[in-house]
């Protein structure tokens, strides 16, 4: 039976902002959740077990306890929760998952931040755009986050998270980063944190492990461009034998 289990009886939300952060494009969300979650030692919270996710456990270093793939952690003190997910959940599922999802997040009050990537491979800052259902445009204004400047489409787990919310008038906001579509993308995380969950849920997050990773990620890539191009070089070019000499 599809249904979120809530653990932390203890925990105590008066209509709290959630982030999610499924993996997607640039892994821009699930960058995002995992730095929440890891920074301000969210506690576990609830276990997701909607249709869509895969039915696996999970396990930690030097821990024994399992997990669910899908889950909730919370932070009581900035009435904060976090959707983490460890596996994507299957697209031909999407419409149950989001129904499931929604339905709790309606039952409780909460305000979501959905998170998708745009496909974009620049140099610049990545910019954060802005998009809403309910009153997700009032909380868009308030934080000075403006909407992309061309039509498009949300797809995915995300995009139906986004069209429930919309179909059960539920406040939501869609946050969408351009990010590199090849790899991870933690300057996009680090762009949606600074400009968007921070304004919209009034919290300060200390984003400069995300800085060191980019830094890192720059560096993987410059090398895997250099292996490339020396195995290009190695392996497409044409040398006579010169066999009578």
């Amino acid at each position: 039976m599809a249904r979120i289990d809530v653990v932390a009886d203890d925990v105590s939300l008066d209509a709290p902002t959630l982030v999610e952060g499924l993996p997607g494009v640039g892994l821009v969300g699930k960058i995002v959740a995992d730095h929440l979650v890891s920074t301000f030692e969210m506690d576990y919270y609830a276990g997701v077990h909607c249709d869509g996710v895969p039915q696996a456990a999970v396990y930690r270093g030097e821990r024994s306890p399992l997990r669910p793939p899908v889950r909730l952690h919370a932070d009581a003190d900035r009435n904060l929760l976090v959707l983490q997910s460890d596996v994507p959940v299957s697209p031909a599922e999407a419409t149950e998952f989001a129904a499931c999802i929604t339905g709790w997040l309606d039952a409780n009050d909460v305000t979501p931040l959905y998170l998708s990537g745009l496909p974009e491979q620049s140099e610049k800052v990545p910019e954060v755009y802005g998009v809403s259902t309910g009153e997700g445009e009032r909380l868009l204004d308030d934080a000075g986050i403006v909407p992309p400047a061309e039509g498009g489409l949300v797809s995915g787990p995300t995009g139906a998270l986004l069209y429930h919310a919309g179909r059960n008038d539920l406040d939501s906001v869609g946050l969408i980063a351009e990010t590199n579509p090849q790899f991870p993308d933690p300057e996009a995380a680090r762009a949606v944190i600074d400009g968007g969950v921070e304004p919209i849920a009034g919290i300060d997050i200390d984003t400069d492990a995300l800085v060191d990773q980019a830094e890192e990620i720059q560096d993987a890539r410059e090398r895997l461009a250099k292996q490339m191009q020396q195995a290009d070089d190695e392996s497409s070019q044409a040398e006579p034998l010169r066999m009578f000499q």
